[in-house]
Formats: C-alpha cells, structure tokens, sequence
C-alpha cells in the first residue's frame, strides 16, 4: 500500500499548489476593476440574454469559488465574491458559468454526458474506496479469489469515477471558451481585463486536469494490484 500513499501524497501536493495558485490569480485580478462597471451578476445576466436564455435565473450563492450552474432548478450560482463584484476575475467566473448554462440550452453532448452520470457516479464514489480495501483485507484474510472480486467491483466503480473526471475537462474548457469568445465578441472588457479573465479560467480548468490525471493514476494503481494479483 505504500505506493498508493506515495501517489495520494503526490496528487495532494500537485492539487495544493493548482488550488493555491488559482487563489493567488483571483484574488490579483479581482484588483483589475472593470472599466464597463459591470457586476458579475449583470455580465451573467446579459450574456443569458444575447444567447436568447430568458429561463435561467442568476442567484448568489454562499462561499469562495462555489460558483456553478444547476441544470435541475436553471439556476446560475455565483459566489458572493463574484455576483456583486465588478472587476476581471468576476466577470470571468460569471461568463464561464453561463458557458454552462449555454451548452445545457444548445445539448452539448459532452454536458448530456455527464449529466447521465451524475446519478450513478454520485453512488459509485461513495462505495469504490469501501470495495477497493475491503477486496485487499479479504485477500489477506479470507481467501484471495472472494477478495478480488471484491475488489474488481471497487476499481470498476471507481474507474466510472475517473471516467466522470475526463467527461468533465472538455465540458469546462469549452464553457471558458464560451466565456471569452463571448467577452471578446461584444467587448465586454479590455484588452488587459480580457487577458486577466483567460489567466483566471485556464488556472481553473487546471484544477480539473489535476484531479482527472490523480484520479487515472490512482486507478492504474489499483489495477496493477489486480493483475499482479491474479
């Protein structure tokens, strides 16, 4: 088990420096005020509105970071930092977040995707850990053909997990392309707070790469314990 932890400490440290490198670009391009006077409330609004989306509501939301869109309830959720603000790291978020909202209006497929996902990955991660080491127990302890069975159901669900995780990077990039695409087109920002926003998503579409490659690592370890086990 040691190379697992020496992956999971690997991961970790690489997340941690993503994490706060995504903060430290924020929190320097939430300086950059914009000259349009905009809100990140507004700049949501009106960018649902030239995609002809009348149906999404933009809220706030509790919280650093926790912007999202919900497809269920058609809501765009902006953080407090974000949905009053009005400088660069703000209009970013809230552009990219309507990127969502875009995609889900137009059925990008990669989105359709993951929504049908949800539900069983939801349920897949909480259990995939519980097999994956009750498999390795029961190997030791009981007999090593009940324990890899065991444990091949916990890597198939987490490999439905890892699956989630690279669905999820192409549906991120394309709405910050959405975003900037869209601020660029109808000159929603300088050319100095269109540079800030594009530095402010791409370090936020790394923290997905981060968790997609530790989650792809995490996986092939497990299944070289399997193979090297059968």
């Amino acid at each position: 088990m040691m190379g697992y932890y020496i992956i999971a400490g690997l991961i970790f440290l690489v997340s941690m420096y993503v994490s706060n490198r995504l903060k430290s670009k924020f929190k320097k391009y939430s300086k950059v005020h914009l000259q349009n006077g905009m809100s990140g409330k507004e700049i949501a609004e009106k960018m649902l509105r030239d995609n002809g989306i009348t149906d999404v509501k933009v809220i706030s939301t509790p919280g650093m970071l926790s912007d999202h869109y919900n497809p269920s309830k058609k809501t765009v959720n902006l953080s407090e930092g974000v949905y009053s603000q009005r400088n660069a790291a703000a209009a970013a978020v809230a552009a990219h977040e309507c990127g969502h909202a875009v995609q889900h209006a137009r059925a990008y497929s990669w989105l359709q995707m993951r929504s049908k996902l949800v539900p069983v990955v939801s349920v897949a991660s909480k259990l995939s850990q519980w097999a994956i080491f009750g498999g390795l127990i029961l190997m030791t302890m009981v007999g090593v053909g009940v324990g890899q069975t065991v444990l091949l159901i916990g890597i198939i669900m987490y490999a439905m997990g890892t699956l989630f995780s690279f669905i999820t990077l192409p549906v991120e990039y394309d709405a910050s392309k959405r975003a900037l695409v869209w601020l660029e087109n109808e000159n929603m920002l300088t050319s100095a707070e269109h540079d800030a926003a594009e530095d402010s998503l791409k370090w936020a579409a790394r923290t997905y790469v981060v968790a997609a490659v530790g989650s792809l690592a995490t996986l092939l370890y497990f299944i070289g314990i399997f193979m090297g086990r059968d």
